[in-house]
C-alpha cells in the first residue's frame, strides 16, 4: 500500500463512482485515505460501498450522477458530514465498445447521461460548494477521462466522445472558477487492469495486443491513477486546466488497430 505520507491530512474528499469492488474509484478513495483525507465514497450500490466505508472508516452515500438532485443531495451530504469539500473526483464511466452503425439512439442517450450530462452536474454542485464567493474554502475537482479522448480505438466512438467534451468543461471551469480557489483537472488512463475490463482481460491476447503501444513497457493500474490523484489533490499542485496522460507513455504511439487486436488474440488461442 502506497501513501500514509499524510499529504492530504486534513482534507475532505468525495470520490463518485466507487460502488464496485477493488475499481479504481475505491483504489483512489483508499489512497486518499492513506494520505490522511476524509472521504465519502459514492455510487449506485449501497452493499458495496457500504462495506467498504466499514472496512476502511470512511463515509458512504448513494448517488446516481446522472440524477441532478441525487448529485446535489451529495454535495449537500458531504457539507453535513465532513464539513466541507476539498477534492472532489468523478471516477464514473461505462466503456461500451460498439460498432459505429450499430450505436442506438438508447446507447447515445445512456453514454451522455453518463459521462457528460452527469459529469457536469456533478461540477456544478461541487463548485457551489468550494467556490470561496459562496462561502467555501477553494478545492481541487478531479475526473477520470481517458487516452482515448486523444487516440483513436475503434468500435468506441460515444465513449471517446463524451470522455473529450468532458475533459473541455473541465478546462472552462479551470479557467472561470481560478479565482474562486478551485483547480480543475482530468486524468487520462489507457488500458487499465480495472473491474470494469475484467471481461477483456479474460479474452487470451487481447491484452497482451497493447503492449507494444506502452513505451514503459506495461499497461496501467488504478494504483498509478491514484498516485496521480493525490498530486492533483494536495496543496503542492500548482496546476489547473490540466489533461494528465496516466498512461505510460500510449499516446505517444497509438492503441492496436481492429486486425492487430485479432491476430494477437488468434495466436495466444492458437488459431493463427
Amino acid at each position: 500500500m502506497a501513501g500514509n505520507s499524510g499529504r492530504l491530512e486534513g482534507k475532505k474528499a468525495i470520490v463518485l463512482g466507487a460502488s464496485s469492488e477493488g475499481n479504481m474509484g475505491q483504489v483512489i478513495a483508499q489512497r486518499l485515505i492513506d494520505e490522511g483525507a476524509e472521504v465519502l465514497v459514492a455510487g449506485r450500490k449501497d452493499a458495496v460501498l457500504k462495506a467498504f466505508a466499514d472496512k476502511t472508516g470512511c463515509h458512504w452515500t448513494s448517488c446516481d450522477i446522472t440524477d441532478e438532485a441525487s448529485v446535489n443531495a451529495l454535495a449537500d451530504t458531504a457539507v453535513a458530514t465532513m464539513g466541507g469539500i476539498d477534492i472532489a473526483i468523478n471516477s464514473t464511466g461505462w466503456g461500451l465498445l460498439k460498432p459505429f452503425l450499430d450505436v442506438t439512439r438508447e446507447d447515445l442517450d445512456a453514454m451522455t447521461a453518463l459521462q457528460l450530462v452527469g459529469p457536469h452536474q456533478f461540477f456544478q454542485a461541487m463548485v457551489r460548494k468550494m467556490a470561496r464567493s459562496l462561502g467555501g474554502r477553494g478545492g481541487s475537482i478531479i475526473t477520470i477521462s481517458s487516452a482515448t479522448a486523444t487516440i483513436m480505438l475503434n468500435d468506441h466512438a460515444i465513449y471517446m466522445g463524451t470522455k473529450a467534451g468532458t475533459d473541455h468543461i473541465v478546462r472552462c471551469i479551470a479557467h472561470e472558477f481560478g479565482h474562486e480557489g478551485i483547480r480543475a483537472n482530468s486524468i487520462s488512463p489507457g488500458l487499465t487492469d480495472t473491474p470494469m475490463n475484467e471481461d477483456a482481460k479474460q479474452v487470451p491476447g487481447l491484452f497482451e495486443s497493447f503492449r507494444n503501444s506502452y513505451p514503459l513497457g506495461r499497461w496501467g493500474t488504478s494504483e498509478d491513477v491514484a498516485a496521480a490523484a493525490v498530486f492533483l489533490a494536495s496543496d503542492e499542485c500548482f496546476m489547473t486546466g490540466e489533461n494528465l496522460q496516466v498512461n505510460g507513455g500510449l499516446t505517444l504511439r497509438r492503441n492496436p488497430t481492429r486486425e492487430e487486436i485479432a491476430a494477437s488474440v488468434a495466436k495466444a488461442t492458437g488459431q493463427a
